[in-house]
């Protein structure tokens, strides 16, 4: 697979397409037997009670590996990321209801690097709030 981005095409400010991604509990169920991550506060309403949060939140991994599709399918090819990081800094909390919630992402190029590569910055947001912090990518 190819990039569809050519090095010298990209300008620092350059703004990826936004996109969004729907999460509900059968989502978390399929990517909890994914990743074998069975954690209950990630299907369990009464145990994530319980232990202080709000309602069931969606593993955190899966909230970064939505977040960094928005690179790759600028890139066109995911391979093209060789370097990808963040901080969680709230959950996607996951309602028990159809519509489930849904985590907003949009990248800005925020610099081009010596070796042909450009840093990517990411915004991750679910119900209004920022869920993931510093989220950086090198493609």
């Amino acid at each position: 697979m190819a990039a569809k981005i050519s090095y010298a095409d990209v300008e620092v400010g350059t703004e990826l397409p936004a996109q969004t991604f729907p999460v509900t509990r059968a989502t978390l169920v399929r990517y909890a037997g994914a990743s074998g991550d069975f954690n209950p506060i990630h299907w369990n309403e009464k145990f994530a009670k319980e232990v202080g949060l709000p309602d069931v939140i969606a593993h955190g991994m899966f909230t970064m590996a939505e977040a960094i599709r928005v690179v790759t399918d600028w890139a066109g090819d995911p391979g093209a990321v060789v370097e990808y990081g963040v901080r969680f800094t709230k959950p996607v909390v996951v309602p028990n209801d159809e519509q489930g919630a849904v985590i907003e992402v949009g990248g800005k190029v925020a610099a081009k690097l010596d070796d042909n590569t450009v840093r990517v910055d990411l915004t991750a947001t679910s119900a209004g709030q920022k869920v993931l912090g510093m989220s950086r990518a090198v493609s």
